[in-house]
């Protein structure tokens, strides 16, 4: 059975910006057993639609994982505080991505999102990375 809890480090990678990119996402119970990865290429994109794509892979998955408690860590200042309301998204390629994420956030009982440092987000980054290089996706329990 899978935790009810559940933790996400997520990142979106883009080589060139807008470039190929790919995202990626590890799931982790609230103890911090690893539960569940994640990556995806998602072909030519700026950096911060890679993240929101990562993001919107991250619910998905939880949702699909039957999570009722998400916390998601990204290194994206950017994409939390949209995400959190703190920033205005003035693209208007984020704005239905932000739509999409928001629509998915309301189905969790409990949600949190928060900025991380690069060097503690160095998997998800991986994950997305590993995308990109091999341009394919990829999931396995852990």
């Amino acid at each position: 059975m899978i935790a009810k809890e559940l933790v996400a480090y997520i990142d979106g990678a883009s080589r060139g910006n807008p470039g190929e990119g790919g995202v990626g996402v590890f799931f982790q119970n609230k103890e911090g057993t690893p539960i569940f990865e994640a990556y995806k290429y998602i072909g030519k994109v700026t950096n911060n639609i890679a993240e929101y794509k990562a993001l919107i892979l991250a619910l998905k998955k939880a949702q699909q994982l039957n999570a009722e408690s998400l916390t998601l860590y990204s290194d994206s200042q950017l994409i939390v505080n949209q995400v959190n309301g703190n920033f205005r998204v003035k693209d208007v390629k984020l704005k239905p991505l932000l739509r999409e994420a928001l629509s998915l956030i309301r189905r969790f009982p409990k949600f949190k999102i928060e900025v991380i440092s690069r060097e503690d987000n160095r998997l998800a980054d991986s994950l997305a990375n590993r995308a990109i290089d091999i341009m394919g996706e990829g999931e396995k329990f852990l």
